[in-house]
């Protein structure tokens, strides 16, 4: 006696009824988790220009400091979110490559000066956002050394960043265009291209809501501008 067609087809659709979940589920978490060596770049690419636009404006804020102070500590705490991000994703990749892993090996390491102003970088980042962040709750009546602590560190920091954008400056078209391919909805997205812009959101809101939250505190600096200006 054969089988019925309706009974045949059932049969056969039903080992492979739970492998299609499965392979939903791979895919999502590709989605948010992948991408590799190139998602990284990506990652790094994207942020790195965010930065370079926020600087431009930080950079406009210091010419013109006495009536932008406001505006030079808000962005200074915008700054902190992104500059955190990309301080993870380039430290990712050191992390992987110095650990061996296959991809970031063949990948290959960064350029040898960039690899040797690393570790200057990271540390007058830290000490800029640091005593910048410092400076804002102690108020102007107590600055001390920090003021000086704060300019020399942030000269130190522009000096050695000139030449980080620089060294990648070769390879900035290539990472655009592969930046541009990575926006959401576009066809031929690598994997991992919804989390890189899940991390990248989730820096510039967690960035503004904290400038917005430290508002009220710029009053005791706002409130000293025309000294300060004059002072330094």
């Amino acid at each position: 006696m054969e089988p019925r067609p309706e009974l045949a087809r059932a049969g056969g659709s039903s080992p492979r009824a739970p492998a299609a979940p499965r392979a939903r589920g791979g895919h999502t978490e590709a989605n948010v988790t992948g991408g590799g060596p190139a998602g990284n770049e990506q990652l790094t690419s994207i942020t790195g220009t965010i930065l370079l636009v926020l600087l431009a404006l930080i950079g406009v804020t210091i010419v013109r400091i006495g009536q932008l102070l406001w505006l030079h500590l808000f962005v200074g705490l915008l700054l902190i979110g992104p500059v955190t991000l990309k301080m993870a994703s380039t430290g990712y990749r050191f992390a992987r490559y110095y650990i061996h892993d296959p991809a970031y090996r063949r990948k290959g390491p960064p350029e040898i000066l960039l690899r040797l102003i690393a570790p200057i970088i990271v540390l007058t980042t830290v000490v800029v956002f640091a005593s910048g962040v410092v400076l804002l709750f102690v108020g102007p009546a107590d600055r001390g050394q920090l003021v000086l602590i704060h300019k020399v560190s942030f000269i130190v920091w522009g000096v050695f960043m000139a030449v980080h954008v620089l060294g990648h400056l070769p390879h900035m078209p290539a990472s655009m265009r592969a930046a541009r391919r990575a926006s959401p909805g576009l066809p031929g997205q690598q994997p991992g291209a919804a989390g890189r812009w899940i991390a990248i959101a989730s820096a510039l809101v967690g960035g503004l809501v904290l400038a917005v939250v430290l508002i009220p505190d710029f009053a005791a600096w706002t409130g000293h501008t025309v000294v300060l200006h004059h002072r330094h």
